[in-house]
Formats: C-alpha cells, structure tokens, sequence
C-alpha cells in the first residue's frame, strides 16, 4: 500500500503541476492577449490621429491655394494701380475737350480699362469726402482744420483712391483728415 500512496501522491503532484502549469500557461496567454488588444488600441490610435492629421493637411492646403488663387494677380494689379491713376487725372482733363471725337475715344479706353481691371477683381474702396475716419481702411496724410464743424475728425479730402482685391485691401485711400 505504501507502494500505492506513494504513487497517488506522486500522481497527485503531477496533477497539481500539470494544473498550475496549466494556470500558468492560461495566465501567460491572458497576459500575452491582454497586451496585444493593447497594442492593437494603441496603433488605432494612432492611425486615427495621423488620418486626422493628414485631413487637416489637405484641408488647409486647400485653402491656401485657394487664397492664392484668388491673390495671384495682386502684383500686377498693384502694378496698373499708378496707370489707371494717371489716365483717371486725364480723363478728368480731356472730359472738358472740345473735341468730342477725342472725348468719346478716351471713354471708351476709360471704362474698357476699369471693367477690365473689375473682371481681374479690383474694387474700388467706396470712401467720400464727409465719411468719418476709420484707420482700418484709410490713410490719413495729414490733417487741417475743419472747414465746417461738422467735418471734425472726419475726411475732407480724398487724396488717392484705394482699391481692394477680393476683400483684402491692395492700397488703402490716402485722405485728409479735419481736425
């Protein structure tokens, strides 16, 4: 009998190794599956935040070419800015002709010009003489006493147009101020 305890408790031994190797085991594939579900969390989300990253990339690409659209022709714009001062100061001479054939030749080149320069998308900063002074869309050249009272701090004279592409202001209008 001893002979036959000593094998069921050499049996039972066994059995208790075989199951705790067997909980070891179960307890190291928990863990091993436990750290790969991590894992897999982690590089979701990273890929998340790398697709929303890219998303915004593209986006605000998007924009800027757009933007850059929409400003391409500032330069030349800036450019024709002087031109069109120039024959404006012309025009304002050449009106008082006599000549009407000259007179209705320059109108036509006069507005063939403006509506031109309006397809490109130059606008006109609509500022008069009157208007109060605001330093976001003028520039005050210097200022004078009022003529009137009621022209103090207030525009008197609208030295240089201003013009604006889209809703940036290319040149601002040069204006004096009463004070």
């Amino acid at each position: 009998m001893t002979n036959n305890n000593a094998e069921n408790i050499e049996k039972d031994t066994v059995r208790e190794e075989n199951i705790s190797e067997n909980q070891e085991t179960k307890q190291s594939e928990l863990t091993i599956e436990e750290k790969l579900q991590e894992d897999l969390a982690n590089e979701k989300d990273k890929f998340l935040r790398l697709f929303a990253e890219f998303e915004n990339y593209k986006k605000r690409t998007a924009k800027e070419r757009i933007d850059l659209f929409k400003t391409a022709n500032q330069e030349v714009l800036q450019a024709m800015l002087p031109v069109l001062d120039d024959f404006d100061r012309a025009w304002s001479q050449i009106s008082n002709s006599e000549d009407e054939a000259l007179v209705k030749g320059v109108a036509l080149i006069h507005e063939k010009l403006k509506s031109t320069l309006t397809s490109k998308g130059l606008e006109q900063v609509e500022i008069k003489v009157g208007d109060a002074f605001d330093a976001d869309f003028a520039e005050a050249i210097t200022q004078i006493p009022a003529p009137s009272e009621d022209l103090k701090g207030k525009i008197v004279d609208v030295i240089e147009k201003g013009y604006k592409l889209g809703d940036k202001i290319i040149r601002f209008p040069k204006v004096v101020i009463g004070n």
